[in-house]
C-alpha cells in the first residue's frame, strides 16, 4: 500500500514522512527507535495535510481524522473515547473566553490524544511490552491504552508524583516504578531499561503522538466556527503545543483558516526551559519543585521546533509564579472548571496576556483536578 507517503509491508511499516531532524534518515522499517540509529537525532513528521472531505464521521472520537495520522488503513482504531472534548465559554477579565476542556478525556488529560495514536503505532509494529517515563498523566494514558492494546506496560515516575496518578497507573495493570529524585531521574532510569532491550514508548522522543495532539486544533476550529484568534496552552516538553500548532497550520494550508492563531505557551517559573530558550538565554535551567508537576521538564527535546512555531505565530512563552498557581486553580474552579495545578498555570498568563490577544481566545485546560491531592 502506498498512501500519502505511507507504505505497509509484511516485515513492518515504513513511515516515509517521518525522518531524522538532523541527518534526514527515514524512520526504520521495523522496531521502535526513539532516536535515529545513524546519528542519534530525533525523528519528526514533516508532512501535515488536512482534507475536509476525508473526515470520517463513522469513526469514534478523534479517529474521524485518522487520514491525518499516517497509519495503515488496516490498523483498527485504538480508542477509549478520547477527543470531542467540550469548548465552553466564560466571561473572564471583561471578555468572553473559550475553555477547551481536555480534562474530559478518558484518563483525565490531553495525553489520551497522543497515546491513542502512539500506542496504535506500537501495536501495528508488533510491540507486546514497552516502558514509559512520566510525571503522571502520560504514564496513566500509556497504561490505559497499553491495556486496551494488550501491551504489557512499565512506567517510571518520580517518587513525588501525585498519588492519584500513581494509583491510576497501577489500576490499569501497568508496573509502576517510583524513582527517587527529580523528574529527569525517571527519564534516565527508563533509558537504562531501553539500553537493556526494552521498547521505549516515549511521549517525548517518539513523533507518533503529534498527529493525535493536532486533533485538538481541528476540534477547536470546528467548535469556534470561525477564525481562531489566540490559544493559551501549558507546556512542559511542548509536544501538545507543537502538535496543535501543526494542526492549525494544516488548516491554514487547506484554506480553512486565514492565519495561524497567536500561540501562548505557559511554563512554571520554577522550571521554564522554553521561556529561557525563546529569550535566547543559555543559562542552566533548574528543576525546582513546583505544584505544576506536569510541566516540570528541565530540557525540552523539541525546543527548537516548539519555540519556532510559537514565535512564528506572533506568540510567546510566559511563566507562572508558584504563588499564583493555586489561586489560579481556585479561580477556574469558581467558573466550573476543576483542574490540576499544571493546568491552572494558564490563569496568570490569561490575566497578563489577554489585553494583547485577538478574539476569540481559547484556553486549553489540560488535566483534571481529580489527579491532584495535597
Amino acid at each position: 500500500m502506498d498512501r500519502g507517503g505511507l507504505h505497509s509491508e509484511t516485515r513492518g511499516i515504513i513511515l516515509t514522512e517521518i525522518r531524522c531532524l538532523d541527518c534526514g534518515q527515514p524512520y526504520p522499517e521495523t522496531g521502535v527507535s526513539h532516536r535515529c540509529p545513524r546519528c542519534g537525532g530525533l525523528f519528526d513528521a514533516s508532512l501535515w495535510n488536512f482534507d475536509l472531505s476525508r473526515i470520517d464521521s463513522s469513526q469514534p472520537g478523534l479517529w474521524r481524522y485518522r487520514d491525518t495520522f499516517g497509519l495503515p488503513e488496516n490498523v483498527p482504531p485504538l480508542t477509549l473515547g478520547e477527543g470531542n472534548t467540550p469548548l465552553l465559554w466564560a466571561e473572564v477579565f471583561g471578555r468572553q473566553v473559550a475553555f477547551k476542556c481536555e480534562f474530559a478525556n478518558p484518563t483525565g488529560s490531553f495525553k489520551d490524544r497522543g497515546m491513542a495514536t502512539l500506542v496504535a503505532a506500537l501495536k501495528a509494529r508488533g510491540v507486546t511490552e514497552a516502558v514509559e517515563d512520566s510525571s503522571g498523566n502520560a504514564g496513566a494514558a500509556f497504561a490505559a491504552y497499553a491495556a486496551r492494546a494488550n501491551i504489557k506496560a512499565r512506567v517510571f515516575v518520580p517518587e513525588s508524583a501525585s498519588g492519584p496518578k500513581r494509583i491510576q497507573i497501577e489500576m490499569y495493570g501497568a508496573e509502576l516504578v517510583p524513582v527517587p529524585g527529580p523528574r529527569s531521574a525517571a527519564t534516565a532510569t527508563a533509558l537504562k531499561a531501553v539500553e537493556q532491550g526494552a521498547v521505549y514508548a516515549s511521549h517525548a522522543y517518539l513523533p507518533f503522538n503529534l498527529p493525535g495532539y493536532a486533533t485538538a486544533a481541528y476540534e477547536i476550529w470546528e467548535q469556534v466556527g470561525s477564525e481562531v484568534g489566540a490559544v493559551i496552552v501549558p507546556a512542559g516538553q511542548g509536544g501538545f503545543l507543537l502538535g496543535m500548532a501543526r494542526g492549525f497550520q494544516a488548516l491554514v494550508n487547506a484554506n480553512l483558516l486565514k492565519r495561524m492563531p497567536v500561540l501562548i505557551g505557559v511554563q512554571a517559573a520554577a522550571c521554564a526551559p522554553l521561556v529561557a530558550f525563546a529569550e535566547g538565554r543559555s543559562m542552566e535551567i533548574g528543576e525546582e519543585p513546583t505544584l505544576a508537576e506536569g510541566v516540570r521538564v528541565r530540557d525540552a527535546l523539541r525546543k527548537v521546533e516548539v519555540v519556532k512555531v510559537v514565535l512564528d505565530s506572533g506568540g510567546r512563552f510566559v511563566s507562572a509564579e508558584e504563588a499564583d498557581i493555586l489561586p489560579g486553580r481556585d479561580e477556574l474552579a469558581h467558573r466550573g472548571f476543576y483542574v490540576e495545578p499544571t493546568s491552572a498555570i494558564v490563569w496568570s498568563a490569561l490575566r497578563a496576556e489577554l489585553v494583547n490577544l485577538p478574539d476569540p481566545v481559547v484556553v486549553v485546560l489540560t488535566g483534571s483536578g481529580y489527579k491532584f491531592r495535597t
